[in-house]
């Protein structure tokens, strides 16, 4: 491939940014946190001190800083000498980031990690952030694949990386519309860390070169629950007594009404059981609180300071960074965006918690993480509000089950990690040059 070749590609897309910008500009107005500057979007960050070396990992939101903690953790505690500096798409990512540097404050460790908005992928935008930050290394978190940020890499010899890569079929009929855009994107990184075989065939597929891609497994393995979240769960477990109590996490529109329908059916049979249901996004935390009330179930929201008592239906988990926590405290778990086609989210993360995974029937983002937690007993797959209702009875009914369950997926997240070793070997390599 020639370097017009290579660049022609870039060059459409870039237009087709800027005839777009109004818009762009408009939805990254809305998507504001208060610890930053909206000026980070158009790569306007502080220059940092000279002589400490910084790492760049880039990631999108909220779910995506989760699954890297360990990385993160990783990261920092092998290069002592660097500042590692997170980037995110969404306020809600800055949130949880800025929750993780509150706590290695706490622990005397302060200064290391920060973090900003990632730039809007501009050519003047990616290229003056890169400038500013110069980084020793980039790396970039499942599909966060931005042509011109690689470019604006490549152009000052910054080694780049995407790692826990991670492609679905559905996402992959999308990106073959833009082929030659990925080619070229792809082209321009030093090393993909795929998290299975399959993500590593659709990443080949759209023209990533097969020498620098290597299965390293999934990062979302390693998570390892903190000791906050685990003693914050037993506190809240304790709270909430004996009563039957089950969480769906991570929900989307089209999802809520579907669970609340299987909820009042499971209060025909357990008139007290209690749902803490926990919405993906903030911004529809409110329309949520509505949607339980319009339905007639007493609510408690979590942000407000409420408690549940006796006569509450529906705990609304509308805080953020504590979905581990809600996730500990429940009997059963049910990962959302898996009743409507989202392609569900992070099935890991009860399993983790010992805590029995339900899940829908969309499951593309995480087909192969359900296949490895099917194929050890782990996953419990409902298709309907109503074939979850008669599960969730059936469940709280066989306390035997439920614990066997919880045992499975806890034996088989331990037995798959291994990715973060792997990750930083890696990692490693590209920044030794080798």
């Amino acid at each position: 491939m020639t370097a017009v070749s290579r660049r022609w590609p870039r060059w459409l897309y870039s237009a087709g940014l800027y005839l777009l910008a109004p818009l762009i500009w408009w939805r990254v107005w809305r998507e504001h946190a208060l610890t930053n500057l909206r000026r980070e979007r158009l790569g306007l960050i502080p220059r940092l001190p000279a002589g400490v070396p910084r790492l760049w990992l880039h990631c999108a939101s909220v779910g995506e800083v989760q699954a890297a903690r360990p990385l993160i953790e990783g990261l920092l505690a092998r290069y002592p000498n660097h500042c590692l500096v997170v980037t995110t798409m969404t306020a809600t990512g800055a949130e949880r980031v800025r929750a993780l540097i509150a706590t290695r404050r706490e622990a005397g460790d302060s200064g290391r990690l920060r973090h900003y908005f990632v730039p809007l992928d501009f050519p003047g935008a990616a290229n003056r952030f890169i400038a500013r930050l110069q980084p020793s290394l980039a790396i970039f978190f499942e599909t966060e694949i931005w042509p011109n940020l690689l470019a604006a890499c490549r152009r000052r010899a910054v080694p780049t990386a995407v790692i826990n890569g991670r492609l679905s079929p559905r996402a992959l009929r999308g990106y073959r519309r833009l082929r030659p855009l990925m080619a070229a994107a792809l082209g321009q990184l030093d090393w993909l860390a795929a998290k299975s075989r399959g993500d590593a065939e659709r990443f080949r597929e759209l023209g990533m070169p097969t020498t620098r891609i290597d299965v390293v497994g999934s990062l979302k393995y390693d998570l390892t629950p903190d000791d906050a979240s685990s003693e914050a769960s037993k506190r809240l477990c304790t709270r909430l007594g004996s009563r039957p109590v089950w969480v769906a996490g991570s929900t989307h529109p089209g999802e809520d009404q579907q669970l609340l329908e299987a909820h009042a059916r499971l209060r025909q049979h357990y008139a007290n059981a209690l749902l803490i249901l926990v919405p993906r996004h903030p911004q529809r935390f409110d329309a949520v609180a509505e949607l339980c009330r319009e339905r007639g179930m007493a609510l408690a929201r979590r942000s407000l300071g409420e408690w549940p008592d006796g006569r509450t239906a529906v705990y609304l988990g509308d805080t953020m960074g504590e979905l581990l926590t809600l996730y500990g405290a429940a009997d059963l778990a049910f990962v959302g965006g898996s009743l409507v086609p989202v392609g569900g989210h992070n099935l890991l993360e009860p399993a983790a918690m010992g805590v029995p995974v339900l899940t829908g029937p969309e499951l593309d983002n995480f087909a192969d993480i359900a296949e490895t937690l099917r194929q050890g007993g782990a996953l419990v797959e409902v298709t309907s509000s109503a074939a979850l209702a008669d599960t969730l009875v059936t469940l709280f009914l066989d306390e035997a089950e439920r614990h066997r369950l919880a045992e499975a997926g806890l034996a088989v997240v331990a037995a798959n990690r291994g990715a973060l070793a792997g990750t930083l070997v890696g990692l490693q390599s590209l920044l030794s040059g080798k």
